[in-house]
Parts: C-alpha cells; sequence; structure tokens
C-alpha cells in the first residue's frame, strides 16, 4: 500500500484507528498489512513499511490526528470534520485536540496538541452550519456508538 492508498482508505471510511483494535473502526495497520496483526504491529514482517506510511498520513493536511476512539489514535479525514464541528458539543474535547508529534533536536518525541476548535479551518466551521445533527450523525456512522453512549 502506497501513502496515496492509505489515505484513500482512511477518506473512504472517513474515520480509522492507526494501529489499535475496535469493533466499528478500521485499523490502518492491518489495511497495510494485508490481515488482521496478532499483537504488536512492531514485529509484523511489513512494520517498517507500516511506520512509513503511518508517518506520512500524520503529515496529511487532508487529516486530523486525534484521540477520538477510545483515547488511540484516530484519522479523520476532512470530508468529516463538519461533522464533527456539528457534533462536538457531544464529544469529550480532549479527544478533538489535533495530535502532532515533533522529533526534538535531542532525538526525542514530544507531543504537541491543538485544542478543539483551534485547529478547524473556517471552510469546515462554514459546512457545519449546514448539517443537521442527524446529517452530521450519519457522516460519522462508523462512531455511532460515541454517540449512543451521550445521547
Amino acid at each position: 500500500m502506497t501513502p496515496a492508498q492509505a489515505l484513500a482508505f482512511v477518506e473512504r471510511h472517513g474515520v480509522v484507528l492507526e494501529a489499535a483494535r475496535h469493533d466499528a473502526v478500521a485499523c490502518l495497520a492491518d489495511a497495510i498489512a494485508g490481515e488482521t496483526i496478532r499483537g504488536s504491529w512492531w514485529s509484523h514482517p511489513r512494520s517498517r513499511e507500516i511506520f512509513a506510511i503511518t508517518r506520512a498520513l500524520r503529515e496529511s493536511p487532508e487529516l486530523l490526528v486525534c484521540r477520538l476512539v477510545d483515547g488511540k489514535i484516530s484519522f479523520v479525514h476532512a470530508r468529516c470534520w463538519p461533522a464533527l464541528v456539528t457534533l462536538s458539543a457531544r464529544l469529550p474535547a480532549a479527544a478533538l485536540a489535533r495530535v502532532h508529534e515533533v522529533h526534538t533536536d535531542s532525538g526525542r518525541h514530544r507531543i504537541e496538541q491543538t485544542p478543539f476548535p483551534d485547529w478547524v479551518p473556517h471552510d469546515a466551521v462554514a459546512a457545519a452550519r449546514h448539517l443537521t445533527e442527524a446529517e452530521a450523525i450519519a457522516t460519522l456512522s462508523v462512531l455511532s456508538f460515541l454517540f449512543e453512549r451521550t445521547s
């Protein structure tokens, strides 16, 4: 799988987990591997490919990298951002924060977060004004389990 194919995978699903498991949400690491990975993806024969592709996607301007699903790294495609804005009151603010990994000069990794709604582009906010809550839930149907808990 190429980074472009992985991006198309996220766009098709709307929301995917980077590597974690959830009954309702697709796992990108499994899609890259072409199979359900047992145990850590770091020990999978395609781990280098998984790492390279997930890191490329983390830099994509078309994706929100956040901890939306069970506190795990989640990718949300830009087509779903208006729905997130519409439903943001029903979701934990921390789950909607943009997560960005920074490599420091010392070689360490530091996680920076941009709180919601600071990262949301104006066009997504404008599009959200035209969405009903029902339309937003339909757009994010893969996350219906989150809205059942918050209803």
